[in-house]
C-alpha cells in the first residue's frame, strides 16, 4: 500500500503524460527517488500497514523494465500495471515502468512517481513486496534515461525488459543497454510491428514472444496427446495442416501454425510437401486439424475458450481415440513467469 511523501522540493514542471498520469503512485522529485522509497515504507508500516521489516526484508528476486510504448493507451498502461502487480505477489519484483513522452511541448525534465504494495503469503512471515518507480521523460532526456533507470535497479538481481506496443521497432536502436543487459526481452507479437519477429535484436536468444507463452495449456494438450502414438504415424502421409480461429486469436493462430510445423518436421514430416493453412473459426475458439492422404487418417483438436472445453479426436491407424480436455490460454501473470523463466 504506498503512503504519503512528504516533500519540501519544487518538483519539475509537468508536461502532459496520459500513460503517466494514468498510473497511480506518489510524485518524487527524480533525484530523491530512493529516498522516497526508504520514507513510503516507513510510514506504510507506521500506519500499521504491511511492510517490509528492513531494507534486507524485501527479498526482491528480480528487476523488471516495462517500456511503454507511443501505442500504450492509458487504460492499457493501467491493465499492464496490474498484470505485473499480480505477477509480484508471486515472484517480489522491482519494477521500473518507462513512460516516453511523444509530445514534450520542450521539456527536458523527467517525472517520478514511486509505488509499493506488499502482500501476506502463506503465513505472517511470508510478506512478498513490490516497489515500483515511474518515470515520464521527454526524448531531450534520453541520453540520461539508463543512468538513471541503473540507479533505481538493483544490481545483485537478473534484470528483466518489457517492450510493450512500439510502434516501430527502429526505436528500439535507442536502448541497447535493456536489450544487451536484460536476461530475457519479452514482446508480445499480437501487439506488436509486423517485423518485431525478423528484428536484429542484440541477442536473439534472450526474446521470448508473451503470444507463445500464453499458449502453453494449448500446447501441453495438444502435445501430451500426440506424444502417445510414434512419430512416424503422425508423419507419414500427412499433407495438409490447418488452424482455425477467430479475428482476435489471429497472431494465436500463427503462432500455433508455427509450432506445429517445427514439431511436425522433427517427427519426420516432409515441411516442404506440407501445406500449413488458417481458416475461419467459431467465435472465442482455436482449432487444429491434420489431413492425410489416407482419408481414414485423422487428427482434431478444437478449444472453445469461453466454456473452456476441448476435444481432441484421432486415428492414426490403430482405432479411433476421443479425449475431452481443458481450454484455456495462461493468465497474464502466468504468461509473464512462462516467458522469463522458461
Amino acid at each position: 500500500m504506498a503512503a504519503a511523501v512528504t516533500q519540501a522540493e519544487a518538483l519539475p514542471a509537468k508536461p502532459m503524460s496520459e500513460v503517466f498520469d494514468a498510473l497511480p503512485g506518489l510524485d518524487s522529485p527524480v533525484g530523491l527517488i530512493a529516498k522516497n522509497v526508504a520514507q513510503m515504507w516507513a510510514e506504510t508500516a507506521a500506519d500499521g500497514r504491511a511492510a517490509p521489516a528492513s531494507d534486507d526484508a524485501k527479498a526482491m528476486q528480480l528487476n523488471l523494465v516495462l517500456h511503454l510504448g507511443f501505442g500504450t493507451t492509458p487504460e492499457d498502461a493501467v491493465v499492464q500495471f496490474q498484470n505485473v502487480l499480480h505477477f509480484s505477489q508471486r515472484y517480489p519484483s522491482r519494477v521500473v515502468v518507462l513512460c516516453p513522452l511523444k509530445n514534450d511541448g520542450g521539456v527536458t525534465d523527467m517525472r517520478a512517481k514511486i509505488y509499493g504494495e506488499c502482500f501476506l503469503g502463506k503465513s505472517k512471515d511470508d510478506t512478498r513486496c513490490v516497489e515500483f518507480v515511474i518515470l515520464s521523460y521527454p526524448m531531450a532526456a534520453r541520453a540520461h534515461l539508463e543512468d538513471e533507470v541503473s540507479v533505481c535497479l538493483s544490481t545483485d538481481l537478473p534484470l528483466y525488459y518489457w517492450a510493450h506496443r512500439f510502434t516501430d521497432n527502429s526505436r528500439l536502436a535507442d536502448y541497447t543497454y535493456l536489450l544487451t543487459r536484460a536476461k530475457r526481452v519479452l514482446i508480445d507479437s499480437s501487439v506488436a510491428p509486423l517485423d518485431t519477429l525478423t528484428y536484429p535484436w542484440p541477442n536473439p536468444t534472450a526474446v521470448r514472444d508473451l503470444v507463445y507463452s500464453r499458449l502453453l495449456p494449448v500446447r501441453q494438450t495438444v502435445g501430451q496427446f500426440l506424444a502417445g502414438y510414434e512419430p512416424a504415424a503422425l508423419a507419414a502421409g500427412l499433407q495438409a495442416v490447418t488452424v482455425a480461429h477467430t479475428p482476435e486469436l489471429a497472431t494465436e493462430a500463427r503462432v500455433t501454425n508455427g509450432w506445429l510445423r517445427r514439431r511436425l518436421a522433427a517427427c519426420g514430416a516432409d515441411e516442404a510437401a506440407l501445406k500449413f493453412a488458417c481458416e475461419p473459426a467459431t467465435a472465442g475458439s482455436l482449432g487444429i486439424r491434420f489431413d492425410y492422404a489416407d482419408a481414414n487418417k485423422f487428427f482434431r483438436w478444437r478449444g472453445d475458450f469461453a466454456t473452456k472445453h476441448a476435444l481432441l479426436e484421432a486415428d492414426f491407424g490403430t482405432g479411433r481415440a476421443t479425449l475431452p480436455a481443458p481450454a484455456g490460454l495462461l493468465t497474464p501473470e502466468l504468461t509473464l513467469s512462462e516467458a522469463m523463466f522458461f
